[in-house]
């Protein structure tokens, strides 16, 4: 809505309607979407990726976020900010019943990528992970899955008034930025995070937040073989990850990954996980009338998990 993401291949369509994670009842089908297994009434979920094609690559390997030819919810086809969406029948997630409708709108894109992003991490039980942004909306959720769903030990790193949603999410640590100068923070933030993961550094690292400061950090919180997963997009220009330089990556054998989204499969794991009550997200229902202000907050850091509108 912005155009902040020099990485989109265009901007976003003048009069082009936001929203990416949208729940609701299917009220019509079109010709031939009965034959998707879905029905009038059904409650389904539009994720970010509102379609995609089904026979590229991409699409077969099971790369629904790579798809070739993708849709984006919000970009160049409208998004969920309106009372009636339109959305390939093929395409939507079922929402399970025991799920509250707001609590599952957050799964749909944030839910299904810190879930596909875990998974790229190939951290096992009982090892250290790293969550750079750990708070938001992403973030407390990947708190959540990794601590109570992959029995991962979890080190989260956000604002101060981050820690106590980080905290509750099952992190065994907390580690304020704000603590750390900017011109010592790589330094000084590596060797105390070293020292919560045992003395070696953590197994993975998964950067939620768009800083670039977040992910020159990143590589130097890992330990030996460790991963660490792109997730968060800095915005406004394609700088490279400071700390990434050849000698350190071969020297410690580090593997670094990116998670673009989850695909269909991720976001009925996610869901169900949901349903079950080992993830919750933290949500605050607003009206559209106040959507100006939650960009607001957005922007300025302060919201705490993730917002839903309510368009009933």
């Amino acid at each position: 809505m912005t155009n902040s993401w020099s990485t989109l291949p265009a901007p976003t369509p003048e009069g082009q309607v936001g929203g990416h994670e949208g729940v609701g009842h299917i009220v019509k089908l079109g010709p031939g979407a009965d034959t998707a297994g879905v029905k009038i009434g059904d409650r389904v979920g539009v994720k970010w990726v509102s379609s995609t094609c089904g026979n590229c690559e991409p699409c077969q390997a099971g790369s629904d976020g790579l798809c070739f030819n993708q849709e984006i919810s919000g970009y160049f086809t409208p998004g969920t900010f309106q009372q009636y969406v339109l959305s390939p029948a093929h395409y939507v997630s079922p929402i399970p019943d025991r799920l509250d409708s707001a609590e599952a709108a957050p799964m749909l894109c944030a839910g299904t990528t810190i879930h596909a992003a875990l998974k790229r991490s190939n951290a096992r039980p009982g090892q250290w992970i790293v969550i750079a942004g750990a708070g938001g909306g992403l973030g407390h959720l990947g708190v959540q899955l990794a601590s109570r769903g992959m029995g991962l030990r979890v080190i989260g790193v956000d604002h101060p008034s981050k820690a106590d949603i980080v905290l509750s999410s099952g992190a065994e640590h907390f580690v304020d930025i704000t603590q750390f100068s900017k011109n010592d923070q790589g330094a000084a933030i590596s060797s105390h995070i070293i020292s919560l993961a045992g003395g070696l550094g953590a197994h993975a690292v998964i950067v939620c937040t768009g800083s670039d400061q977040a992910y020159a950090n990143a590589l130097r919180f890992l330990r030996f073989n460790g991963t660490l997963v792109c997730v968060g997009i800095p915005e406004h220009g394609t700088q490279s990850i400071e700390s990434a330089s050849p000698g350190t990556i071969i020297g410690k054998q580090y593997n670094i990954t990116s998670s673009a989204v989850g695909n269909r499969q991720d976001a009925l794991e996610v869901l169900d996980f949901a349903a079950r009550g080992i993830i919750k997200a933290r949500v605050r229902i607003e009206s559209m009338d106040s959507l100006a202000t939650v960009f607001q907050e957005m922007k300025e850091g302060k919201l705490q998990g993730r917002v839903v509108l309510d368009l009933q």
